[in-house]
C-alpha cells in the first residue's frame, strides 16, 4: 500500500497551498491558512476552484511581484511550485471529499514550508 503522499488529493493538497499562497501574496502581501469553508468547497469540486486560482495566476504573481522585496521573492517560489505541483495528466471532476484527510494533510504540509521559509509572511 502507497503513502499518503503518494496520493492524488494528498499533492492536490500541496498544489492548492501554492495557489493560495500566490492569490494571498498578491492580494495581501501575506497567505493566509484556508477556512474550513473554503476546504469544504474546493474538495466538493477541485477542478473548477483549481482552474479559477490558475486563469488569474499570471496577474497574481505579477501583482505580489510588484510589492517587492520577500514578498516577490515568495510569490516567484510559489509560482514556480504551482508548476512544478500541476500533475502532468489531466485533471478529472470528481469530488475528493472521501479523502478529504489526505487533501487537507498535503495542504498542511505545503503551508508549513511556506512557514519556515517565509518568516513572517504566513499566518
Amino acid at each position: 500500500m502507497g503513502k499518503v503522499e503518494d496520493g492524488k488529493p494528498y499533492q492536490w493538497g500541496r498544489l492548492y497551498a501554492a495557489l493560495r499562497a500566490v492569490r494571498g501574496l498578491a492580494s495581501a502581501g501575506r497567505v493566509a491558512p484556508v477556512t474550513d469553508r473554503e476546504l469544504k468547497d474546493t474538495v466538493g469540486r477541485p477542478r473548477t476552484v483549481f482552474r479559477g486560482f490558475l486563469q488569474t495566476a499570471g496577474l497574481d504573481v505579477l501583482a505580489a511581484r510588484q510589492r517587492g522585496g520577500p514578498v516577490a521573492e515568495a510569490a516567484a517560489a510559489a509560482f514556480a511550485d504551482v508548476a512544478r505541483l500541476i500533475p502532468p495528466q489531466p485533471m478529472d471532476g470528481s469530488q475528493i471529499t472521501p479523502q478529504a484527510k489526505h487533501f487537507r494533510q498535503g495542504y498542511e504540509a505545503q503551508l508549513a514550508e511556506y512557514r519556515k521559509a517565509w518568516e513572517g509572511l504566513v499566518d
